[in-house]
């Protein structure tokens, strides 16, 4: 059942950036951007100069009309010059949105872009502390509020800042006494925005943070409907779920509650000071120090600058938020790639061509004093592979067995580097693999996995994900692998499914069985034509005749393969022409299927543990059990058959 996820490893944060150096961490991604900002900006703060002018204007009229004498014309004046001001204000406010909004979408989108194309580049390891809903909260939410921050929160803060001083100037111009008492609720908001700032961007993070963790927990219990459904535990995992909901509202609420309180004294404070402004102005004018055209254009001003003041606070708390978006960006950008292509790729190793594409070696593969320890582990501990050394000849089939917890997953992971040797070497024709570029060594080494992986996509796209490119391009050829990897894998289903080849089979083909998805990834990695193919027990949802029927038409298409193949089966073992024994992270032995029953009682034991030949799938289909007969003819597939509603039986 799902729980809450824990914190993630990578969270915890170094020395805290300022803003102005979390904003350079964009730098990236503002290419062409800069000028429409300024643009914007510029256009913003003319709207603010602006709305500043129309109390000028109405303190002019004021004392024009009260004045001895007074030119009632001057009334339509006033109301012209206002309203050529009001149209000027509107079109401003237009030209900010339209230079600003498209360059901070295209901000957007290139951050999330470079995010998505980094978490394709770091290492297995990296992902396998990481939880996903963390990634996901990353590439989506924060992404989302730093383009709304860039359109709307950089401008208009700056915007509120230049207003304000202007304001201010006028306002002293107007009256230094009243404007000192505008200014007396300036200095308390100045202090209280100093522990506002520390207590809204700590909140602000968590916040964050807690968000990433609930959708790690709504990604996994809806990727595990079937099991919370098939166990009736919907219950619990609403509570585990309700319970970090509930974590989250106290967060938003703790949040709201700094920001409300901060904005209160701003709006309050302000408000307070303009009633002492008007009694203080009213006894002015009475003694003849002030005009009343100059005190009208005075509560203009402050009229104006209400705004401004009252939106700081929120405009300040929207910066701290996108620099905490910005610092768990940078977490992601920042983690180095462990895994990359070298510095000078070995001639030959990136072009398919030179020494190691001899007919001598190409295909080989062999581990060199390989050890390994994982990442995360520490630097005292035992690796979990030592010494392993083992070498396999072009075109040769090994299987490698082990009891559970031997390494062996691990060790075939190596291969294709999505983890690296702690020591030693693995070589795949004749050369290190560090000395490949990673997609040359991965078009040479195709691996399929146990826990078969596929995507929201059709069975075709699905087949041909690692086909090579040649072969795409021509889709009569691309038609022929496709057919060919299919036959090979015994996913013939295909074809009787809704839509054929063309059928969406959903997210992580979650609508086929078990053991369809399983061929479906085996004909995907076959569709790669690979020099060397790594089969990470692929095959272990299939009944023990189909499992033979794979492996005899893999032995066939793939003749020139070398294949490295984990296996949890004796009828898997046999068909192998080696066989290696991995054992407490050592190659205990290696020789044939025959050679090992005859000399090693570990091999003997480790066999024994395994799932005998003789499983129920295997005493059905040969109709062992006394009075019983097949119940499908060798050449069908019980999985692939039709139900009424159109749709494939034995689903998982």
């Amino acid at each position: 059942m799902p729980t809450p996820a824990p914190p993630s490893p990578r969270r915890v944060r170094g020395e805290e950036r300022t803003l102005a150096e979390a904003v350079r961490q964009l730098s990236p991604y503002l290419e062409g951007v800069r000028w429409r900002w300024v643009a914007g900006l510029a256009s913003a703060m003319l709207a603010g100069l602006v709305a500043l002018a129309i109390p000028q204007v109405i303190q002019q009229l004021v004392n024009s009309v009260l004045r001895p004498g007074g030119d009632a014309s001057d009334v339509w004046t006033a109301v012209a010059v206002m309203a050529v001001l009001g149209v000027a204000e509107g079109a401003l406010v237009y030209l900010r949105r339209f230079f600003i909004l498209p360059p901070a979408a295209g901000v957007e989108h290139r951050a999330r872009v470079a995010l998505f194309r980094r978490l394709q580049r770091l290492p297995v390891a990296f992902h396998d502390s990481w939880p996903s809903g963390q990634l996901l909260s990353r590439s989506v939410g924060d992404l989302s509020l730093l383009r709304r921050w860039i359109a709307f929160g950089t401008v208009m803060f700056v915007v509120s800042i230049v207003t304000i001083v202007v304001g201010l100037v006028l306002l002293f111009a107007t009256s230094w006494v009243l404007a000192l008492i505008y200014l007396a609720g300036a200095a308390p908001i100045m202090w209280r925005s100093y522990s506002f700032r520390n207590d809204f961007r700590a909140a602000s993070r968590l916040s964050q943070d807690q968000a990433g963790d609930l959708a790690t927990t709504v990604e996994e219990s809806v990727h595990g409907i079937r099991v919370l459904k098939a166990f009736g535990r919907g219950g619990e995992a609403l509570e585990g779920f309700r319970g970090q909901a509930d974590t989250l509202r106290g967060t938003e609420v703790h949040k709201a509650a700094v920001l409300s309180k901060f904005i209160s004294l701003i709006v309050a404070l302000p408000e307070t000071v303009i009633g002492l402004s008007l009694a203080t102005g009213i006894y002015l004018v009475a003694a003849g120090d002030l005009t009343v055209g100059a005190l009208a254009g005075f509560f203009a001003t402050t009229a104006v600058l209400a705004g401004p003041v009252e939106s700081v606070g929120q405009l300040m708390g929207m910066s701290l938020s996108a620099k905490t978006a910005i610092d768990r960006h940078a977490e992601v950008m920042d983690t180095p790639v462990d895994i990359a292509d070298p510095d000078r790729p070995a001639a030959g190793a990136g072009t398919g061509v030179g020494p190691d594409a001899g007919a001598g070696t190409r295909g080989a593969l062999a581990f060199r004093g390989v050890r390994f320890r994982y990442p995360d582990a520490p630097r005292d501990s035992e690796p979990l592979l030592r010494d392993i050394t083992l070498e396999l000849a072009p075109g040769e089939t090994m299987a490698l067995v082990g009891l559970t917890g031997s390494g062996k997953s691990t060790m075939v992971q190596l291969v294709p580097r999505l983890y690296d040797v702690t020591a030693g070497q693995v070589l795949v024709g004749g050369r290190d693999v560090h000395e490949y570029e990673l997609l040359e060594l991965r078009r040479r080494v195709s691996i399929a996995f146990e826990d078969s992986t596929l995507f929201s996509d059709s069975i075709r796209n699905n087949v041909l994900l690692g086909a090579p490119e040649d072969v795409l391009a021509d889709p009569v050829a691309a038609q022929e692998l496709l057919e060919e990897a299919l036959d090979t894998a015994q996913a013939q289903f295909a074809h009787r499914l809704p839509e054929g080849l063309d059928t969406e089979i959903g997210e992580e083909g979650l609508s086929l069985s078990g053991g369809q998805r399983q061929r479906i990834a085996l004909a995907r990695a076959i569709a790669a034509r690979p020099e060397v193919l790594v089969l990470d027990d692929p095959l272990s949802a299939l009944d023990v005749r189909t499992e033979e029927e794979v492996t005899r038409r893999l032995r066939s298409v793939l003749a020139g393969t070398t294949t490295l193949i984990v296996a949890h089966r004796p009828s898997t073992v046999a068909l192998a022409d080696r066989v290696a024994v991995l054992q407490e992270g050592r190659i205990l032995d290696v020789g044939t299927h025959a050679e090992l029953l005859a000399r090693s009682a570990d091999y003997r034991f480790i066999i024994s543990s395994f799932e005998a030949d003789r499983s129920i799938e295997s005493v059905m289909d040969s109709g062992v059990i006394t009075g019983m007969t097949p119940v499908v003819s060798p050449h069908d597939d019980a999985e692939t058959r039709t139900t009424a509603s159109g749709t494939e039986g034995g689903r998982a």
